[in-house]
């Protein structure tokens, strides 16, 4: 099947150009246990010059799978079929050592998480040298040029500095552009950009949108997307194909697929997007309007009395928040020479017994710092934090066990969050065994009640995480946390890098176990529709103090803030025309904010930096991050 071509927006039609990329009958498969396994089936399509084609779908769709096969990054177990042709030469097929003539210098590709493509013992600058050192010849001292000239080309602060900076000292929006500097470091015609804004916060994944839609018009190369998130498609793409099961199912140009799509697969798939200001999903969220929501500082609030997940019922307890910040300042200690760096500056922040509060902002804001200081992994500097009425302000390690059974946690990254070594049921079960709460067979009950309460199968106790999906795996890191039964529920991120569906289904099942449960939750997230859905209030947060804080609708509908706004303006919706004009509004609020002297993208790139700044001298003075500090970037545990 052979795609529609459109016109790239603001730039000449790109029909009359050949194409730079022919695929034809593409098939992807791997051997598994004696047999061939088809991931991707009778593949078509062409790309041209100047043009985004954004391949979408959920994980297992063969989108990333077809898209590597073309320059030989499969699996040993893998094989491809058909035929690919880069202007005009036969891609499938070649060898090891032509492929290596290919690969960044014809074709280079953007992973989807730079930390762990990028090797993390060399500079970036060293790796960006070494790539053009390989195919063209290159002198170190002029090479070394080159790689500044490409980190200030893609708007990384200080280029001069930042090229003798390690992957590790970068946020992950800085490790994004270094590698977009090296991928378009040899100029290559063609550019693979597989989830390359996946767990970015919205403004930094604003930035790293508008950077490629600059460069795909400075080098004119042509670029594949592969992406689930569709509101960077709607932003990016020209033409949009969509994968089912290995197959395309349709495609299009962006016009036609998202507002006249014909396949039910790709109807699907656009109803599972989260919009924000979408009134469908305002209704579906937990808005019963909670009374810190309708009057901030209500006294008195009585939680009603929950479930746990064995039926029994919790007892009704009387008081005003399930969490209390006043006055609360978290400081990082000092180290040698280097002194503490102050991360939360003096908050006021509550949480009613039962009320969902959703908390937004950039990288580096300290949303993330307030959750782990709640729940005990932070010690609070200055001021006064209560959870559920106890105060940690100088509390004492046993007092801080007994706290932490009623509030749990549910991490970014599930994968890594999960034991490998056990499996899930003995994961689930682990807070139950440790505060000596169930054993034996009243365990196995336990357990068995959990996996049915997130919706998964009971023989599934017996599997490891890797043999899970990640939406399977955010499951298992949700039932753990109510193991317990909190009465406070911090979600760092929970839903950032699954697919939309998938995304939707967690969703529907967070809000089905909160009004079972009646837990206080602090929902933690960049994504602002995902957070209208949920929350009862929104907080904004940036550089360590918070912005704005108030209901749901005042904050996304008429918001005080210029600083809100902006954020408001970064997010991206799944509808190309609107996304235009959020586009245009995004980039006047910029400039009006940027400094006299200072281009709107120079400012934007700056926000955050005083944390990544402290973080730098941490690493160089101990050459060690302690359990305190994380690399700053969306998907590594940013604060």
């Amino acid at each position: 099947m052979t795609t529609d071509h459109a016109t790239a927006p603001g730039g000449p039609s790109v029909d009359a150009k050949e194409p730079i990329l022919e695929v034809r009958d593409l098939t992807v498969e791997f051997f598994v246990d004696g047999e061939w396994f088809p991931a991707a089936q009778d593949v078509s399509y062409d790309v041209r010059p100047g043009e985004v084609l954004a391949i979408v779908g959920e994980s297992g769709s063969g989108k990333t799978q077809s898209s590597m096969s073309l320059i030989g990054l499969l699996p040993p177990n893998g094989r491809s079929e058909g035929s690919a042709k880069l202007a005009g030469r036969e891609l499938l097929g070649l060898n090891h050592k032509q492929l290596s003539k290919v690969r960044g210098k014809d074709v280079s590709v953007i992973f989807q998480e730079p930390m762990t493509a990028l090797n993390p013992v060399y500079t970036v600058g060293f790796q960006i040298v070494e790539t053009l050192r390989v195919h063209f010849d290159m002198t170190p001292k002029d090479a070394r040029a080159r790689a500044i000239e490409l980190l200030r080309l893609v708007d990384l602060p200080r280029p001069e500095e930042a090229v003798d900076k390690y992957p590790h000292q970068l946020s992950g929006g800085q490790r994004q552009r270094a590698m977009i500097a090296q991928a378009l470091a040899c100029e290559p015609k063609l550019l693979i950009a597989d989830e390359p804004t996946t767990a970015l916060d919205v403004t930094v994944q604003a930035e790293i949108l508008k950077l490629m839609r600059d460069l795909r018009h400075r080098v004119d190369a042509g670029i594949i997307l592969i992406t689930h998130d569709m509101g960077v498609v709607a932003d990016l793409s020209d033409r949009v194909m969509v994968m089912k099961n290995g197959r395309v199912v349709e495609s299009g140009s962006a016009d036609e697929v998202f507002n006249r799509p014909q396949h039910e697969y790709t109807r699907q798939l656009l109803d599972a997007v989260p919009h924000l200001g979408s009134e469908s999903y305002a209704a579906q969220g937990l808005h019963g309007e909670h009374p810190v929501a309708q009057a901030e500082g209500t006294l008195h609030v009585t939680e009603r009395a929950g479930v746990d997940p064995f039926g029994t019922a919790a007892p009704a307890r009387a008081t005003s928040y399930s969490l209390e910040a006043k006055d609360l300042v978290i400081e990082y200690p000092g180290r040698g020479r280097v002194p503490a760096f102050r991360a939360i500056n003096g908050i006021d922040l509550t949480i009613g017994a039962g009320e969902v509060v959703g908390l937004v902002g950039e990288s580096g804001s300290g949303k993330t710092t307030v959750g782990r200081a709640a729940v005990g992994l932070l010690p609070v500097a200055g001021g006064s934090l209560k959870v559920n009425g106890v105060e940690l302000a100088g509390i004492k390690p046993k007092d801080l066990r007994a706290v932490r059974q009623d509030v749990s946690i549910v991490f970014q990254d599930p994968g890594s969050s999960l034991n490998p070594r056990l499996p899930i049921g003995e994961s689930i079960g682990e807070p139950l065994k440790l505060h000596k709460v169930a054993s034996g067979a009243d365990l196995d009950r336990r357990v068995e009640s959990l996996l049915d309460r997130v919706h998964l199968p009971r023989a599934m106790r017996n599997r490891y995480p890797h043999e899970l999906s990640g939406g399977q795996r955010q499951r298992v890191g949700i039932a753990r946390a109510l193991a317990l039964s909190p009465k406070l529920l911090i979600a760092d991120e929970p839903t950032s890098a699954l697919d939309v569906s998938v995304q939707a289904r967690v969703l529907e099942l967070f809000q089905e176990l909160q009004r079972e449960y009646g837990f206080a939750c602090l929902f933690i997230s960049h994504d602002l529709a995902v957070v209208e859905i949920l929350s009862n209030r929104i907080a904004v947060m940036s550089k360590g103090d918070l912005v704005e804080v108030g209901p749901r609708e005042q904050i996304l509908r008429s918001p005080q803030q210029d600083y809100t706004r902006r954020l408001l303006a970064a997010v991206p919706v799944p509808n190309p025309a609107e996304q235009k004009l959020r586009r245009e509004e995004r980039d006047r609020l910029l400039a009006a904010a940027a400094p006299a002297g200072t281009s709107a993208a120079e400012h934007a790139v700056a926000d955050g930096q005083r944390v990544q700044a402290f973080e730098d001298e941490q690493v160089t003075n101990a050459g060690r991050y302690d359990g305190n500090l994380r690399p700053r970037g969306g998907g590594d545990g940013s604060v």
